[in-house]
């Protein structure tokens, strides 16, 4: 497989928190789990009645479920600057399978996710009700319809969220920003909106413990997410990029990348 189109992270079990570290008590760890099984049972019904709801409400729906598990889950979210609530290409760091519940809890917008995620239990019924655009990863041939689906639905409006470094990292070290979705925007004109996603404690300082790394499995990431005492998500909307009429995708891929690294201070944190 070329590294180009699916690109490999050097993250893995080494840039996750040392096992036996700080923990909820076995009694919110339970509740915690019941909690979040509640939200997905209470979710079920969504793939048949999101179809059938006028875009507003539709949204309004998706991110109430979206806030209702980071709570189930204990994940306390910031939200800093305006996240787009209309057409526009949103770009984000990924870090974790929380990522896309992050955006959508705060913005209106279409994912583009792997292929494989459509297979997921209750996940891929509502990825398909929701209008994710769904990449195969593994036929780099599928690129084109990918990127020409992005700016159809630019072009329709819609706010299209997209991870560009093509696999998660544990926020310590990251990836570049691959450019390939970022025609889309350059096409239509649409505008850019970097967006960071830092996953700390209630004290400011920086952790890896939401990461979903490697060879890590959900269920494990899920475990290690529940447990945590108080991971809160910071979402930074950074100022728009307008591409000009000169602009290229590896411009608009560069400087998106290095607005969203605006405040990494990973190196300062604990």
């Amino acid at each position: 497989m070329n590294p180009l189109w699916r690109p490999s992270s050097t993250c893995g079990p080494h840039c996750l928190p040392p096992a036996g570290g700080r923990r909820v008590s076995t009694v919110r760890l339970a509740a915690r789990f019941g909690a979040l099984l509640a939200v997905l049972v209470c979710g079920l019904p969504l793939p048949v009645v999101l179809p059938l709801l006028p875009r507003r409400r539709r949204d309004v729906v998706v991110r109430a479920w979206a806030r209702a598990v980071l709570r189930a889950v204990g994940v306390r979210l910031v939200v800093r600057g305006r996240p787009p609530r209309r057409r526009a290409l949103l770009v984000a760091n990924h870090v974790s399978w929380l990522d896309p519940l992050v955006l959508l809890a705060v913005a209106p917008a279409r994912m583009i996710a792997k292929r494989e995620v459509r297979d997921w239990p209750l996940i891929g019924a509502l990825v398909a009700a929701g209008g994710t655009i769904l990449v195969d990863r593994e036929r780099p041939r599928s690129l084109p319809a990918t990127v020409a689906a992005v700016r159809s639905a630019l072009a329709g409006d819609a706010v299209v969220a997209v991870f560009p470094e093509g696999t998660t990292w544990c926020g310590r070290e990251t990836g570049r920003f691959r450019p390939a979705t970022f025609q889309a925007a350059v096409d239509t004109g649409a505008p850019v909106v970097p967006v960071s996603l830092r996953y700390g404690r209630s004290t400011g300082t920086a952790t890896t413990v939401a990461a979903f790394l490697g060879d890590d499995t959900l269920w494990a990431s899920v475990r290690r997410v529940l447990a945590a005492p108080d991971l809160t998500v910071t979402v930074t909307a950074r100022a728009a990029l307008h591409p000009g009429d000169a602009a290229t995708r590896r411009q608009l891929a560069r400087i998106a990348e290095v607005a969203v690294r605006a405040d990494d201070n990973w190196a300062l944190a604990a």
